[in-house]
């Protein structure tokens, strides 16, 4: 049966294919970055239209995806994390994604606690809240009324996108494959540096740094598919991005530290450990595992993994080949008791920026007495650290 779109067999693709991404849109854009993080404002029209639209194609509601979000990022891979791969395994998130959704959206604690500040109107208690399957009916008729009978297949591909890509790619992949541009405290993977196909969500490890950015890429060269489109919407004026991630800013004549570098540091603290990263650990690395290859030594691509890894994130397996390396290689064990004091001087939150400051001072003064060329460098590096200016 033909519907009021007669179409080529690859427009019916085409058609799917845009339907699906206005969802996943909607869900990155509206559910995710405006409302569980608060990183952006949205024009009531645009608001609007992306709760309208998530009514049609989820049946889901904004206080239970906003609070089951809001909840994983508070509980990260833990017990009490709705949906951590870590915590249940891969293949149960995958398969069971959406059940996990389910399950969580009864607990009256988890709306309770963390459902704040979301849609409370008219429209959402006696339309969106009151009949929440009423959208999901309808778009069927739609889509039967312009495609005919494949618009039923193109309906199920609808129903079946959110389940499959949001609640089991991103939540499962997302926490298990992939790459990490920085080592916060959870699992969190870059699935894709492009990140085309789901509205951005693959740029995981980014989002879960900055759990407040509107913006996801972060590398020249990754791509967040979501930014692109807020950035049109802000041009329309239907958006208005409140954070991204912090920018470095640099004075190379800069030879010494102040209360300013301090400050500098500790907003970029994760970009300076992945330069460590880069600059420090990963030539000496190179370095010590040419030796050891020259002695009949072993020192695997995997210990590189562990060297940078966060210490929290390494099981004992890996703690106990790690110390077993670093006993053998004495300047790999040195930089990376370096990495580790480095990290803990900012994890004292209740030390003051004049008592963070002399501890990064003599940090650098101890890095500096060991004479290795490449954590000298760095050290140079560190120093020249000022904070970015803020746009007024």
């Amino acid at each position: 049966m033909h519907g009021f779109l007669q179409l080529p067999w690859w427009g019916y693709i085409v058609a799917t294919l845009i339907l699906t991404q206005i969802t996943i849109l909607s869900v990155t854009i509206y559910l995710h970055r405006c409302m569980a993080h608060r990183a952006l404002d949205l024009h009531p029209i645009a608001s609007h239209f992306f709760r309208f639209w998530l009514w049609m194609t989820t049946g889901m509601l904004t206080k239970h995806w906003t609070s089951i979000h809001r909840k994983h990022h508070a509980k990260v891979e833990t017990g009490d994390d709705p949906h951590s791969p870590q915590v249940k395994g891969l293949l149960t998130v995958l398969l069971q994604g959406a059940e996990l959704y389910r399950k969580e959206k009864l607990n009256p604690e988890t709306l309770e606690r963390y459902g704040e500040g979301t849609p409370d109107d008219w429209i959402e208690r006696h339309v969106y809240s009151a009949h929440s399957t009423w959208g999901v009916y309808a778009m069927l008729v739609i889509d039967f009324i312009l495609f005919g009978s494949i618009g039923l297949t193109i309906w199920a591909i609808q129903m079946a996108w959110i389940p499959f890509f949001a609640a089991g790619i991103i939540n499962g992949i997302g926490h298990y494959l992939g790459y990490r541009n920085f080592e916060c405290l959870d699992a969190s993977m870059n699935i894709l540096p492009l990140a085309l196909f789901i509205g951005g969500e693959e740029l995981h490890n980014n989002h879960h740094t900055y759990g407040t950015s509107a913006k996801f890429s972060v590398k020249w060269w990754e791509f967040d598919l979501g930014w692109a489109v807020i950035r049109m919407l802000q041009c329309l004026g239907l958006a208005k991005p409140k954070r991204i991630p912090p920018k470095i800013q640099l004075a190379p004549d800069k030879t010494s530290m102040d209360v300013e570098t301090v400050k500098a540091i500790l907003t970029n603290r994760f970009q300076v450990l992945a330069r460590y990263s880069r600059d420090v650990i990963s030539p000496i690395f190179r370095e010590e595992r040419r030796r050891a290859a020259g002695a009949g030594r072993l020192v695997s691509q995997r210990i590189k993994t562990l060297l940078v890894r966060e210490p929290s994130l390494v099981d004992v397996r890996g703690q106990q080949q790690l110390a077993d390396v670093l006993e053998q290689c004495n300047s790999l064990s040195l930089v990376y008791q370096f990495r580790v004091k480095l990290q803990n001087l900012w994890s004292k939150s209740a030390a003051s920026q004049t008592e963070l400051l002399e501890a990064l001072q003599e940090w650098c003064r101890q890095a500096e007495a060991t004479g290795i060329y490449v954590l000298r460098e760095f050290v140079k590096h560190l120093k020249a650290y000022v904070p970015y200016p803020q746009k007024r």
